[in-house]
């Protein structure tokens, strides 16, 4: 039996088999990974490191260089599920797969149609206020900030404002 007969046999005969995954998955859809060559962290031409710029801190400082950076490096509007995405979901149709776990923010799983995708990372398709909570769809407005971050810029944080506190 080869490694792939193998690995189908204890896919197939597991009862509860739960898919772990990060950006090597959606390489193959056009998005480029972190950490690998040619990846965000190791090709960016940005006179500040991505790490900071993606940070909570950065967000309430500077978020029109977050929102720049962001919908320029993180946001990928003509990404598709590729065959990988595919295969997991029809993997937990048949129920032979319990979920995905992912640190992908891509949404791509879900567009695949995996039910059952705990994303650690979060995902790009759900956004929070950082001072009231309130969930939005991502939307650029060309620079203007929103009157929670210009509050937030101004007076600093809010008590509820879990990512300034380094909650």
């Amino acid at each position: 039996m080869n490694e792939t007969e193998e690995l189908k046999s204890i896919i197939y005969g597991a009862r509860n088999a739960v898919f772990f995954g990060g950006a090597g998955v959606s390489t193959g859809s056009g998005i480029p990974d972190f950490r690998g060559s040619g990846g965000l962290y190791t090709s960016s031409d940005e006179e500040e490191r991505p790490e900071t710029i993606l940070s909570g801190t950065y967000l309430c400082r500077y978020p029109e260089k977050f929102f720049k950076y962001y919908k320029t490096h993180m946001i990928y509007p003509d990404a598709h599920p590729n065959m990988a995405h595919i295969a997991l979901a029809e993997l937990e149709c048949a129920r032979h797969l319990s979920a995905v776990v992912t640190q992908n923010i891509d949404g791509l799983h879900t567009a695949a149609g995996s039910g059952n995708v705990l994303e650690l990372h979060g995902s790009v398709g759900r956004n929070f206020c950082t001072c009231c909570g309130k969930e939005s769809a991502f939307v650029y407005y060309g620079g203007r900030r929103s009157s929670a971050l210009r509050k937030m810029r101004e007076n600093g944080p809010s008590r509820r404002c879990a990512v300034r506190r380094g909650a």
